[in-house]
């Protein structure tokens, strides 16, 4: 049960940073993913 857990929290963390990490590098995918994820929060 708690490797599930920590398996979902560490997905939603990586989704959360990876339009800041992307941002970082200058990949323009980051506005892509950004924008998606905005939509799924609303």
């Amino acid at each position: 049960m708690k490797v599930m857990l920590a398996g979902f929290v560490a997905a939603l963390v990586i989704a959360a940073l990876a339009p800041v990490v992307l941002d970082q590098f200058g990949w323009s995918s980051a506005e892509h993913w950004s924008s998606e994820t905005s939509v799924r929060l609303d």
